[in-house]
C-alpha cells in the first residue's frame, strides 16, 4: 500500500488526514502486542466523515496507522505538550498509557519508518499546499482529527465536541480562527473550545505561516459526535454524522469564501 493518497482540487482548502489510516506492515504488526493490534487510537472514519463536503477541496491522507509512526509528530521527537502525558513519534503506549509493543522499535527502525512513511506524507502535503498557494496566493490547511471524548490519561473530564487548535493564534489569520469558532459555537447541541487541551499538532504548527500565505488550523472532534459508541467496533452513526457534516460544510465553505480576502503573497 502506498503511504499517502492525494485527491487534488482547484480550491484554496487542503484537508490533512494523518490518523485515519489503518495499514500496518506485517513486519511491524508482529511486534505489536494484543493491545496494540486493536489499533484503538485511530481517527475512525474521519475520511468518510469529511468526504464530499466541499467542491474542489484537496485531500492528503496518510494510509498507515499512527502506531507505525505518527504523521502529526515532530520528526525530531520533541514533545508537543511538554510536561503533559502524550504519545511519541512512534507511540510506546496507547492513549490510556498502556504498552502496545512486545518489541518496541529501535532508533534505526524509527528512522526507517520516518523515511518510508512520515516523510512521504509530509512531502505530499507540502507539495499540495504549494500548488494551492500558487493558484490562490493563499492556502488553508484544515487538519482533520478525532479522539475519544473521555481519556483520563490525556485530559480530565469530557472533551468538548469541537476542539479548535491554532497554537494560540500563531498558525493562521485571526479571521480564520474567528470564523471556525463562531460557526462551532453557533451550532446548537455542540460544545466548543479553542486552544484548550489540543492547540494544534506538529502539522498545524509546522505549516502555519500566515505571513507567507499559509494558514493552518486543526479540528479535533470528539468521536461521540459521529460514532455509535467510542468502543469497538467503532461504528459510524449515519444520523449523528449527517448532523455533524452540516456544521463541517458550513465551516469549510466559510473558509473557502474567506480565502480571497486574506491578502496572500504570490
Amino acid at each position: 500500500m502506498t503511504p499517502v493518497s492525494i485527491t487534488r482540487g482547484s480550491g484554496p482548502i487542503v484537508l490533512g488526514l494523518p490518523h485515519t489510516g489503518t495499514f500496518v506492515p506485517d513486519d511491524i504488526w508482529q511486534h505489536l502486542n494484543e493491545n496494540g493490534q486493536k489499533l484503538t487510537d485511530t481517527d475512525w472514519h474521519i475520511d468518510r466523515l469529511y468526504r464530499d463536503l466541499l467542491p474542489e477541496v484537496t485531500t492528503v491522507t496518510a494510509n498507515f496507522h499512527r502506531y507505525v509512526i505518527d504523521a502529526n509528530r515532530d520528526p525530531t521527537g520533541e514533545s508537543l505538550y511538554p510536561g503533559q502525558n502524550t504519545t511519541q513519534l512512534v507511540p510506546l503506549t496507547d492513549f490510556d498509557g498502556i504498552d502496545i509493543w512486545t518489541n518496541p522499535p529501535s532508533e534505526a527502525e524509527t528512522a526507517e519508518r520516518h523515511d518510508t512513511f512520515h516523510a512521504p506524507y509530509h512531502a505530499a502535503l507540502e507539495a499540495e499546499l504549494a500548488r494551492v498557494r500558487a493558484l490562490h496566493g493563499v492556502a488553508i490547511l484544515y487538519d482533520c482529527h478525532s479522539i475519544r471524548s473521555k481519556i483520563p490519561y490525556l485530559f480530565e473530564g469530557t472533551l468538548p465536541d469541537f476542539n479548535v487548535g491554532t497554537n494560540l493564534g500563531a498558525t493562521c489569520a485571526p479571521e480564520i480562527e474567528a470564523a471556525v469558532t463562531r460557526t462551532c459555537k453557533n451550532s446548537a447541541g455542540f460544545t466548543t473550545t479553542v486552544n484548550g487541551r489540543f492547540k494544534g499538532g506538529w502539522t498545524t504548527r509546522h505549516y502555519g505561516r500566515p505571513n507567507a500565505g499559509l494558514h493552518a488550523i486543526q479540528m479535533e472532534l470528539a468521536q461521540s459526535t459521529y460514532l455509535s459508541a467510542e468502543t469497538p467496533p467503532w461504528n459510524y452513526d449515519e444520523t449523528k454524522a449527517a448532523r455533524l457534516r452540516l456544521v463541517l460544510i458550513e465551516i469549510l465553505t466559510e473558509l473557502a469564501d474567506l480565502a480571497p480576502t486574506l491578502g496572500g503573497t504570490s
